[in-house]
């Protein structure tokens, strides 16, 4: 995909598309990198939906001057002041002296933004080297498992390869029953959830950190009832499962490619080159895009994405990156580039939920100009996040601010989707999640109903004011109220 850079100098160190910022009042070294990231947790509109508890683990910081509360909290005060897309939406107001933490701060002067729900729990601190970390590889800590809940019920809904959780059967449609740091202490996921509501349970289940030991009560798909001892360790996150993230689907005759992207990441780029190649290969030109659960990452596999379905699209607008008037020179365009993978589709099914945000929208967004009814979005409205971030480093005190910086648009100009993506897709197919039947499986109800489209059969269509986040009934998926870099791109994960 090639850019049109405008103002952009000095080097670029790759984290979605990375631009030098200009200099800091502070005079700390500082980069601009661009990542559609995924939007936050932290308040009943988080990626997924609800505040769901937990304490996040602090960063370590250096004990110098540099890093005082104070002078972090300019840190960020100056970069919201300098770009924020929102300069009209900050509470100038606000005195740091009144906070305790510098995300604290953060929160209350973006809150009139937030109140008009276009940052919600965008524009947070972060740290440098955990962020670094995932986007490279997926690398993170713990169990490798993506939860979803209900009233007073919790499913595995996705397991991770690699990861402790999947090596001791804890997979789609298993339900955890029970929780403690020992067998024998075991409480029950309601009675944790009547005494201290969701929060609670997040809490249960231990920091994000190597050796945090759990014991769980399970149900198996099957009706049995068992308990397991696991430790959460680090392992690197499949962007593309191995297992079901890429595969051909015979429908009736007719060769269907299927995709599920879990996350965008660095380690995506061969998976997806690898699916597409093997789609174009056997010249297929209908395709299912599972992102469910995608809640975002790099801006430069989303451009990747569009790439592979867009062979006969080379040259034209995928999307446009729009900054405040006062950084306009920032602003971009991306346009469709030749990949010897990129496939031409005629139609292509995009399955999404209240978990699908921000890149994953991105491209949902980006091919409506060019595929209109010729494609859908299965399953229930996404979550609503036009908006993208810029990372800013003080690096003596492994902070990366990441705050709203850029909205996006597609050719045709369609932006500001703040209440998801059901009223801009021209066809919409309202299916569940079937989580007792796996991923890439042509019996699970929203592949089944991609297929349906694909198929040219008839589908109920999704209410444009449809803002549900269920995963399968009322289950949403799980979030910590202040997500790790992997929880924010990756909702559900423990």
């Amino acid at each position: 995909m090639k850019r049109q850079l405008a103002g952009i100098h000095g080097p670029r160190q790759r984290i979605g598309t990375p631009v030098k910022a200009s200099k800091f009042p502070l005079a700390l070294a500082a980069c601009a990198l661009l990542s559609a990231c995924g939007g936050g947790g932290g308040s009943s509109s988080g990626t997924s939906g609800g505040t769901i508890g937990g304490t996040p683990t602090p960063t370590p910081t250096s004990t110098t001057s540099a890093c005082s509360l104070s002078n972090r909290q300019q840190f960020a005060r100056e970069v919201i002041d300098e770009w924020y897309l929102f300069p009209d939406l900050v509470d100038t107001s606000v005195r740091a002296s009144n906070y305790d933490s510098v995300q604290d701060y953060i929160d209350a002067l973006v809150a009139p933004a937030r109140a008009q729900s276009k940052d919600r729990y965008f524009t947070y601190m972060t740290s440098i080297e955990e962020e670094n970390a995932y986007y490279n590889s997926g690398s993170t800590a713990g169990f490798g498992i993506r939860l979803g809940y209900g009233t007073d019920s919790v499913f595995v809904i996705e397991a991770f390869e690699d990861a402790p959780a999947l090596a001791v059967g804890m997979d789609r449609g298993v339900e955890i029953l029970a929780v403690g740091n020992t067998e024998g202490t075991l409480r029950n996921v309601s009675d944790i959830v009547a005494a201290e509501g969701w929060a609670g349970f997040s809490d249960a289940l231990g920091s994000s950190d190597v050796g945090v030991t759990r014991s769980f009560r399970l149900r198996d798909t099957d009706g049995t009832t068992r308990v397991v001892t696991i430790s959460k360790e680090d392992y690197a996150l499949d962007p593309v499962s191995d297992r079901y993230g890429a595969k051909v689907i015979n429908d009736n005759g007719i060769n269907v490619g299927y995709v599920n992207l879990r996350t965008f990441i660095d380690t995506a780029d061969p998976d997806l080159r690898a699916a597409f190649a093997d789609f174009r290969a056997q010249g297929i030109d209908k395709v299912i895009v599972d992102l469910r659960y995608n809640g975002g990452g790099l801006v430069r596999i989303a451009e990747l994405m569009g790439d592979l379905m867009g062979r006969d699209k080379v040259g034209q607008v995928f999307s446009r990156t729009t900054l405040r008037d006062s950084k306009s020179e920032y602003n971009e365009r991306y346009l469709f580039a030749s990949q010897p993978q990129s496939i031409t589709p005629m139609k292509i099914a995009f399955i999404g939920r209240g978990g699908t945000a921000s890149a994953s929208e991105l491209i949902i967004n980006s091919m409506i100009p060019y595929l209109g009814n010729d494609m859908a979005l299965v399953g229930t409205n996404t979550y609503g996040k036009p908006v993208g971030q810029y990372g800013f480093d003080n690096e003596d005190c492994d902070d990366r601010m990441r705050v709203v910086t850029f909205r996006t648009e597609n050719a045709d100009g369609n932006a500001d989707y703040f209440t998801g993506l059901a009223s801009s897709v021209p066809v919409t197919c309202r299916a569940d999640d079937d989580i007792f039947t796996q991923l890439g499986d042509p019996d699970e109800a929203s592949i089944a109903g991609a297929l349906d489209f694909l198929a040219g059969r008839s589908c109920t269509a999704i209410s444009g004011g449809q803002t549900t986040q269920s995963v399968s009934g009322q289950r949403r998926l799980l979030m910590p109220t202040r997500p790790s870099t992997a929880q924010r791109e990756v909702p559900g994960l423990f």
